[in-house]
Formats: structure tokens, C-alpha cells, sequence
């Protein structure tokens, strides 16, 4: 029996690269769409050796947002990935219409274009994020399990950093977020994800397509952008090390987030499209596990044999959340999926990497200007 032929948009980008890679080595075929934005690869994007250039591979350049490219890209798939997204949570704020065109409505075209015209698409799995979520979920000692909205600027600018219990105001200690966690998006990105994985969910359901909804934690690895300022805060930090400029950490540095290998996002890919399980599905992708941004950072430093430490700054950003790590008892229950990549070894590895590329300007005082100047930053 012959493998699928899958559709990956955005399939050149970080996750893209990795997954396709891996369905390659098993027998797939792939098509990739991607406009190879310069935010992410650079103004001369440097594709040798990449994926892109591997026998069995259909590569267009074109923008998602293209009906003729996605017409082109969809004439043989049978299977689609949609990663295809802008990121920057902060840089949302702001390119609202950008953001919302890129994500929201490119997703509605490729369904459109599945309602009006012959296909063989019998699947399609969504890259979604963990930022719909807001904050993550809380218990309170005495109300149990509680779900906290967004901090206010008033919260942040008194640095009252963690969020408190919505209906006696105590202390609350930060629990795995659940899939039933109620959505409370914080973010333009964050909108526009939560209203793919509904486009996503209800046209599949319309036509007669299985479709997975994969919210993924902080994705890291070899192979992720160190061009965008925007996004990766493991990208963002190692070139400030290699650059031996100050690390700034927001907040107090306590901040948590759930760290997952690209090698971890892949395999969760690979069983949202082989398993029957996955169809009508949403799934937490993480490991599971919260690292403070304070404590990830310290491990860079040591990983780079860096100089200076990180610098807690007591600055914010409206629009952060404080924690958030994954429930995976769902993914793990119906489609069998196991984080494999420990973050020490994961680190490890993304250092080594890093050290073989060539260092990049560093961007991160620029994008924090912008986000100053219009009153999204302390």
C-alpha cells in the first residue's frame, strides 16, 4: 500500500524542516508551501541541505494567502499539515491586520478551496498553540482547580507578578493545563489560533474531513530561526550569549513555560495523521514539565560557557502570561505519545548547533524599543 502524499505549509520553517524530514524517511510524499519569509530565514535564505532540496520533495514558493499557490500545492495531497502562521506574540499587538490575514484568513481559503472544488484530502492536522489557553490552569486552596484571567497593566506595573484566585484572591499554585481549559486567548496570535483550530473544526466536520488540533508548548531545537526577534526565547538568548551582551529577564524571572523538543512536536505530527484516535481530537503537545525562564536561561549560559549571568530586570510585557504547562494525559491516552528528549539533552544539542552557524545580528533591543514606544513594555 502506498504511502500518503502530504501538504505542509509553512514546511520549510523550523518544525516544517524536521517533519518532513522524518515522513520522508518512512515513505511519504511531500509537498511544501512557503513563502520563506525573512523574518524567519533571513533576506537570503540559505536552503542547502535542507529539506527543500531532497529527492521526492515538490517545493512552491508562494505566499499561503494565494489561491492559485494553494490550487497547486493541494493537487495531489492527501493529507495536510498547516503550520503556516506569523508568531510574535508581542508583534501581533500591533500588525493586527497582518496577523490576522497570514494566520486566520489563509486558513479559511484552503478550506474554501476544499468546499468548492475536487480533492482527496482526507486529513488535516492543525499546528495550534498553548497561548489560547491565556494563563494556564491554577488550584486555590480552597476553590479547587481555577482558570485566572489576564493580568492587568495595573497588576504588572505594581509587580504583582503571579495571577490570584478569581474568587477569594489567594495565593495559587500553577497545575498542568487540561484541553477543557476554558480558551482565553491574550493575545492577537492568540486569537487568530484559537479561530483556525474552529475553521479547522467545523469545516472538517462539514466535508466530511478527519481533522487534529495540536496545541503546541515552547517548541525549541536544531534548525529553529535566529533571525526573528519576535519568537524563541532559546534562539533570542543564544545570540545575545554568543554577542556576550547583558540577558535581560522579565518580570522576576520565576515565569514558567514548557519546553518541547522539535524531535517530540514531530512525533506527536506523525500520530495526529496516522491515527484514526486523532480525528475530531485536540491535544496538548508539550513535555509536561514547567522550567522557569530564569532557570533556562542559566542553562544557556553554562551550555555557552558564557560571561554573564542573566539580568532580572523587573520590566514587563502586556500580553504575557506567567505559566502554563501541559496536561498530556489525553495525548497520551488515545494517540500513545511520550515526550522523549530530556531538556538537558535537548539543550545540549540545540548549543552544539548553534555554535556551527554563523552569528546573527541581534535584534531583541530593536523589536523591545517598538514594543515601548507603543506602550506594550515597561
Amino acid at each position: 500500500m502506498s504511502k500518503s502524499h502530504i501538504l505542509i505549509t509553512g514546511g520549510a520553517g523550523f518544525i516544517g524542516n524536521n517533519l518532513a524530514l522524518k515522513l520522508l524517511s518512512d515513505g511519504y510524499k511531500i509537498t511544501i508551501l512557503d513563502n520563506l519569509s525573512p523574518q524567519i530565514h533571513g533576506h537570503y535564505p540559505n536552503v542547502d541541505g535542507q529539506v527543500l532540496l531532497a529527492q521526492g520533495v515538490e517545493f512552491i514558493r508562494a505566499d499561503v494567502r494565494e489561491p492559485s499557490a494553494i490550487k497547486l500545492a493541494l493537487a495531489n495531497a492527501d493529507m495536510i499539515v498547516h503550520l503556516a502562521a506569523e508568531t510574535g506574540t508581542a508583534q501581533s499587538m500591533y500588525q493586527i491586520a497582518h496577523y490576522n490575514e497570514v494566520n486566520t484568513q489563509a486558513t479559511a481559503l484552503i478550506l474554501d478551496f476544499l468546499a468548492n472544488n475536487p480533492h482527496a484530502v482526507k486529513k488535516i492536522v492543525l499546528a495550534s498553540s498553548r497561548s489560547i489557553y491565556g494563563e494556564g490552569a491554577y488550584r486555590c486552596k480552597t476553590h479547587g482547580d481555577v482558570f485566572p484571567g489576564a493580568r492587568t497593566a495595573a497588576q504588572l506595573k505594581s509587580h504583582q507578578w503571579d495571577p490570584l484566585c478569581p474568587s477569594c484572591a489567594s495565593a495559587l499554585t500553577a497545575i498542568p493545563t487540561p484541553e477543557s481549559a476554558r480558551p482565553s486567548p491574550a493575545s492577537i496570535y492568540a486569537a487568530t489560533k484559537y479561530a483556525q483550530e474552529d475553521l479547522i473544526r467545523i469545516a472538517g466536520d462539514s466535508l466530511g474531513i478527519g481533522t487534529a488540533v495540536l496545541r503546541f508548548q515552547n517548541v525549541y531545537g536544531a534548525g529553529q530561526s535566529l533571525n526573528n526577534p519576535y519568537t524563541g526565547i532559546l534562539s533570542i538568548f543564544s545570540t545575545r550569549i554568543r554577542r556576550s551582551m547583558s540577558l535581560p529577564i522579565f518580570e522576576d524571572g520565576l515565569e514558567s513555560r514548557d519546553f518541547v523538543h522539535v524531535s517530540d512536536i514531530v512525533q506527536a505530527i506523525q500520530l495526529a495523521l496516522e491515527s484514526e484516535a486523532a480525528n475530531g481530537g485536540t491535544f496538548n503537545v508539550g513535555a509536561g514539565e514547567p522550567t522557569s525562564v530564569l532557570e533556562i536561561a542559566n542553562m544557556l549560559v553554562d551550555a555557552f560557557g558564557g560571561k554573564i549571568r542573566p539580568e532580572v530586570t523587573g520590566q514587563y510585557r502586556l500580553g504575557d502570561i506567567r505559566h502554563c504547562y501541559a496536561d498530556l494525559s489525553q495525548i497520551r491516552g488515545k494517540l500513545g505519545f511520550a515526550p522523549k528528549m530530556s531538556l538537558k539533552k535537548g539543550i545540549e544539542e540545540f548549543t552544539s548547533w548553534v555554535l556551527s552557524q554563523p552569528l546573527p545580528e541581534d535584534g531583541l533591543d530593536k523589536a523591545n524599543e517598538e514594543l515601548k514606544k507603543r506602550k506594550m513594555m515597561s
